[in-house]
């Protein structure tokens, strides 16, 4: 295995946006936890279920979704890209056959917003990208959403993806090095103030220049990991780093195992002397009482699209991530890292005990998006101020 790519040797740039006062990143990170919404640019959502409902993966519906989180205080949006073949995973639903680049639907979006932020993910090893290109698109948005967008960096875990672009999987920790090379060529485009001459293991510029010039520095940066070598690259580069649980996805067991693998993180992000806020993905399946709650969630794991689940846990398995190893095949049914189903207050508990065990923000997603959004707006959001999670 190649060895880590040297780092670049970067000009005296900039602090994170989360230590600038006023960019948008310090000002949400003002609250207790952080709340976000996983959108559903993909057909079938974040579940292989055939229960009816009326998420839907198109643009106009993603809008309005994200519109509505915007109203009820929401914090940041993203969703997830992906490669998949005609049929998608398979089933009778054709499991994530759509789905938007999340890329341009986030830069649509910063038209139609004002205050939420919006991270694109984009996986930066796939392609014709080269650093410059992201770094001229990144400051572009950065600019028209007055700070508000970040690069959610997906390195690419399955060979099946790599295929389609015409080259063999990079190995797991190769890949990593790579990202750091890229981010390092990215921060210094973001923070010279002229021309930049650099050669790199992988890329090359000479006389580089981009403007306009980030608004608070430079991008908000994420990052998706579960291993050591992406727990090095979120250390020196990221802002909000998202996590999984170890455990699977039922919330007991997660909560068992997110401690010590948040505590790894932290103590990573410690040695470069930065502080790292993490972000966990919880499906939250809530309804008046619990009995209520339970039995939508048994209603959607009644309808698994069975065929889909087990060509989307075959998918899971093959990968070289190991941010989902915990996962049993029928959580994949409901979806989400972890699963919280309950009343309107079990669901502020839980949240209050992801907290404790460590995040300092949830990603939501739903089932049914639109209508269980409002519930949460309407039942859940007050109860987590009154426990002290939301202010404002």
């Amino acid at each position: 295995m190649p060895s880590a790519a040297p780092r670049l040797a970067l000009p005296p740039v900039f602090a994170s946006p989360a230590d600038i006062p006023g960019s948008p990143l310090h000002e949400v990170l003002k609250q207790p936890l952080l709340l976000g919404l996983f959108l559903p640019v993909q057909s079938g959502g974040w579940s292989p279920s055939t229960l009816p409902r009326g998420t839907d993966w198109q643009f106009d519906y993603n809008a309005r979704l994200t519109l509505q989180a915007e109203a009820l205080g929401f914090d940041l949006v993203f969703g997830l890209a992906q490669w998949l073949p005609k049929g998608g995973h398979g089933g009778q639903i054709r499991y994530r056959e759509e789905s938007l680049d999340p890329f341009v639907t986030t830069a649509a979006l910063g038209a139609l917003t004002s205050r939420i932020l919006l991270i694109s993910t984009i996986q930066i090893l796939y392609g014709p990208w080269h650093p410059l290109h992201l770094a001229k698109f990144g400051a572009t948005l950065d600019h028209i959403t007055d700070g508000r967008w970040g690069l959610n960096m997906v390195t690419g875990n399955l060979r099946t993806q790599a295929l389609m672009f015409g080259r063999e999987q990079i190995a797991h920790d190769e890949r990593y090095a790579m990202a750091e090379e890229f981010t390092d060529f990215l921060t210094a485009l973001w923070g010279e103030d002229e021309n930049l001459s650099r050669a790199g293991r992988y890329w090359q510029t000479h006389d580089a220049y981009v403007s306009p010039r980030p608004r608070y520095g430079r991008p908000i940066l994420v990052n998706a990991t579960g291993s050591p070598a992406g727990m090095r690259y979120a250390a020196r580069h990221s802002d909000l780093v998202f996590v999984t649980s170890p455990a699977g996805a039922e919330i007991e067991a997660a909560l068992q195992a997110l401690p010590a693998h948040i505590a790894a993180l932290r103590q990573a992000g410690a040695a470069e002397g930065r502080a790292l806020r993490t972000l966990i993905n919880p499906m939250v399946i809530c309804r008046p009482t619990e009995k209520e709650a339970r039995e939508y969630h048994d209603a959607i794991v009644a309808a698994q699209d069975r065929q889909a689940v087990d060509a989307f846990q075959a998918s899971s398995t093959a990968r070289d991530s190991q941010a989902h190893r915990g996962h049993q095949r029928d959580q994949r049914a409901v979806g989400g890292n972890v699963q919280v189903v309950g009343s309107p207050e079990q669901v502020v508990d839980a949240f209050l005990r992801l907290k404790a065990a460590g995040c300092d923000g949830v990603q939501l997603t739903f089932y049914d998006f639109a209508p269980d959004l409002a519930y949460f707006g309407e039942a859940v959001l007050p109860l987590l101020k009154q426990a002290g999670l939301r202010i404002g």
